[in-house]
């Protein structure tokens, strides 16, 4: 008998001993808002604009300082051009508000959620994740990169994919000129 209760307390000991050394916590970074900056880029035949939208909130998760995980609301109503000025700048902000583009009234928040990430090199990690816009969600994958208390990455999104045609010639024929490109870029550099 005492030998069976020895042999349970050492059983006990070393798998409370093994469990302190192999329990990995996550660590939760939240984003530090008003430090981040996300850059669009959209595309039409005779050129392209550009502007910037806000980051409402978002974090980076991390096991042992190698990223596992995060996730971003985007505060849709943000959305503006910086490469006009004036009527212009105006006439173009309201219209990617409008229905036509993201309808910020009845969405105003897209959200990014990281399903699965894999370190891809020295600082570098390949993300698959969830993109919702405009209440419909899609895969998209992407490479962010990581240095200290910063990260960077750039995605290239299909706007199709959200129910955003306005002007695609992937759905109207004799656009010409006038047609604007299906994908747009997303560039963020994020502190945490």
């Amino acid at each position: 008998m005492k030998n069976t209760v020895k042999k349970l307390v050492f059983v006990a000991f070393v798998a409370l001993v093994s469990a302190s050394f192999t329990n990995i916590e996550k660590e939760t970074k939240e984003i530090k808002t008003d430090e981040s900056k996300v850059v669009w880029k959209g595309y039409k035949v005779t050129g392209s604009h550009e502007g910037t939208i806000a980051i409402q909130s978002g974090n980076l998760v991390f096991e042992e300082d190698k990223l596992v995980g995060g996730e971003f609301v985007i505060d849709m109503t943000t959305i503006n051009s910086t490469d006009l000025q004036g009527e212009y700048k105006g006439k173009l902000d309201g219209h990617l508000k409008s229905d036509d583009f993201f309808g910020v009234t009845n969405h105003p928040t897209a959200s990014l959620v990281f399903k699965e990430v894999t370190a891809s090199g020295k600082n570098a990690y390949t993300v698959s994740g969830d993109l919702t816009i405009k209440g419909k969600t899609n895969p998209i994958t992407f490479v962010i990169s990581i240095y200290g208390n910063k990260a960077t990455t750039s995605l290239k999104v299909d706007r199709t994919k959200y129910g955003i045609e306005y002007k695609s010639g992937s759905f109207f024929d004799d656009l010409k000129d006038k047609a604007i490109y299906d994908e747009f870029d997303l560039v963020a550099d994020l502190e945490f």
